[in-house]
């Protein structure tokens, strides 16, 4: 049974990213699929942020990224390591704010909508596994906060 996801009213988006990841903390307390726990965690980002696009792209060997759990419209299956923003987070093994999509070099355009981007790669035990990626229909809707926000979050995807 899961619960209900409530985030404060507030345009405080660090009280709003604590209490998502507080929530994830306790729905993926006793959950073991990781696959399972990132379902949820799209569907939390996406409902309680609006973003337009929220997922995970999953390592799939050294070279590629393929398609994990997200929420939004159909989207590219695979990535290379290194290509693109979601392929460059994890060659750079850090976190990318794109406030414009067509600035981006070799961006890869899963959808003509998406105007910014944010990218956090996922560790587990020191290894990387997957990076979330959210997109936004707005230019320069991701900052700082943003980034400490979602990498915090990403941190229960253990």
């Amino acid at each position: 049974m899961t619960e209900e996801i409530f985030v404060p009213e507030t345009q405080d988006k660090t009280a709003r990213y604590r209490a998502l990841t507080n929530q994830l903390a306790r729905l993926s307390k006793h959950e073991t699929n990781r696959i399972a726990v990132m379902a949820n965690a799209a569907a939390m980002l996406r409902q309680a942020c609006g973003f337009f696009w929220v997922g995970f792209y999953l390592r799939d060997g050294d070279s590629e990224l393929v398609l994990g759990p997200f929420q939004g419209p159909a989207a590219c299956t695979r990535i290379g390591y290194g290509k693109g923003v979601c392929g460059t987070a994890w060659k750079d093994a850090r976190s990318i704010v794109v406030p414009d999509v067509e600035k981006f070099p070799g961006h890869i355009a899963c959808s003509s909508l998406s105007r910014s981007e944010i990218v956090v790669p996922i560790f587990a035990d020191g290894e990387f596994f997957a990076v979330l990626d959210i997109d936004s229909d707005a230019p320069a809707a991701f900052d700082e906060k943003d980034r400490e926000g979602l990498e915090a979050f990403v941190k229960e995807l253990k």
